[in-house]
């Protein structure tokens, strides 16, 4: 059994097979409203095959950069609710890349806890520029 993975220059035609498994996800997506991914490096995909699906999704509106534990790079395709997302490792090495179907990214929407914090942080330098205000008039 050989486990190799194809020679980079070559296509495998893999990303014709992704595009049929991603057009299924985004109806299922567009139906129910459950979202879903696709992990490329768990895929034998030659570099070839990602420059084609890079050229079949095409790209969106939006990009977006995050320096959170490594750097993660997240861009919306063509396709409304198909994102390729990349996250970043140490050394530059790419730890993770995803295919997910979804209306926004989870990587991209606040955490509940930082929403609050940030509420109490605007109200409480709300209140000191009122007061300071109030002070100097």
């Amino acid at each position: 059994m050989n486990d190799a993975a194809p020679p980079t220059g070559l296509s495998t035609g893999m990303a014709k097979s992704l595009m049929v498994e991603i057009a299924r996800k985004l109806e299922h997506l567009a139906r129910t409203g459950e979202p879903g991914a696709i992990d490329l490096r768990s895929l034998p995909m030659t570099a070839r095959d990602r420059e084609e699906l890079d050229e079949l999704l095409g790209r969106g509106d939006v990009e977006a950069t995050l320096h959170v534990a490594g750097e993660s790079e997240i861009r919306e395709t063509r396709y409304a609710g198909v994102w390729w997302v990349r996250h970043g490792g140490s050394g530059g090495h790419t730890a993770a890349e995803l295919i997910e179907i979804t209306p926004v990214p989870d990587i991209l929407a606040a955490h509940p806890d930082d929403i609050a914090d940030a509420a109490a942080s605007i109200a409480a330098e709300t209140a000191l520029r009122t007061e300071e205000e109030t002070a100097h008039a």
